[in-house]
């Protein structure tokens, strides 16, 4: 039983120590719990139930906390990919859910798996959830002063359980002051990945991501016969072609951990149930 965590990226020049002090607790609090829930949960169970513990942590740009769009609104995505269904799913730009993984992980259930805007809020309050607003006022502030909070980004989880399925969870309040409507990697398979042999989730800007196929060309190259290791580094070279910027953690069947970021630093913590490594 294996999995990491990410919590987006931290800017040495513009966040304090007080706050790399809080998220790197944060992140050994959440992948120790993460870890606990594994031991009797899938690998599927358990990547929603850790994106959940960050989407609560108003420390990250996911659920609570979410960033504010040019208009004043806040709108949401998450994704879910089951390496063992090979079951994709995802909503974007949610509004007013506490938890778009949750919402996500219902649609894995239907034939149309990926939902957007108005649809993807209908989905969810026909579905039993209940509206919530996820805005602080730190968020509200950096709106009203037009600061785009730096270097908070996606958060996400990638799991292996003990039967050897993988899974893949990603979620994100946005980037901040984007247009309404814009669409991210978080609720693609360009930034959320998974199938028997990888699972991959992805932080950073979207675009990039998105325009690399980052999470999804990881995966299939593992798949291939390339170790997880050289799939990450020939994957993050090719992003380096427009000096994209990203962050990516991923495992494989074997149980192999791997991460890498294009900038530093991203946010993240691996956990085998005996060694734990936390970014630093």
């Amino acid at each position: 039983m294996k999995l990491l965590i990410h919590g987006g990226f931290f800017s040495e020049s513009s966040q304090s120590t007080e706050t790399k002090i809080a998220k790197q607790q944060a992140m050994e609090r959440i992948i120790t719990l993460a870890h606990e829930y594994l031991r009797t949960h899938s690998a599927k169970e358990t990547v929603v139930y850790a994106v959940k513990l960050l989407e609560d942590d108003a420390l990250f740009n996911a659920g609570i906390g979410s960033q504010i769009q040019r208009d004043g609104v806040i709108r949401m995505s998450a994704s879910l990919m089951d390496g063992k269904s090979k079951k994709f799913s995802g909503v974007i730009n949610i509004q007013e859910v506490k938890n778009p993984i949750d919402v996500a992980n219902l649609l894995q259930n239907v034939d149309d798996r990926v939902l957007g805007g108005d649809g993807a809020n209908a989905f969810a309050y026909a579905h039993g959830t209940t509206k919530f607003s996820t805005e602080i006022p730190q968020r509200r502030k950096e709106y009203e002063e037009k600061v785009v909070s730096n270097g908070v980004g996606t958060v996400g989880c990638v799991a292996l359980d003990d039967y050897g399925n993988l899974a893949a969870a990603t979620s994100t309040g946005g980037k901040g002051f984007e247009i309404p409507g814009r669409i991210s990697d978080s609720a693609t398979v360009a930034g959320n990945y998974a199938n028997d042999d990888c699972a991959v989730s992805c932080t950073g800007v979207g675009e990039d991501i998105v325009s690399a196929a980052v999470a999804a060309k990881i995966v299939t190259r593992v798949t291939d016969g390339m170790t997880l290791k050289n799939a990450f580094q020939k994957s993050f070279n090719e992003l380096a072609e427009f000096d994209g910027f990203a962050g990516a953690i991923g495992i494989d069947k074997s149980g192999n951990m791997f991460w890498q970021e294009s900038h530093p630093k991203i946010v993240f913590a691996a956990y085998d149930g005996t060694n734990l490594t936390i970014f630093d």
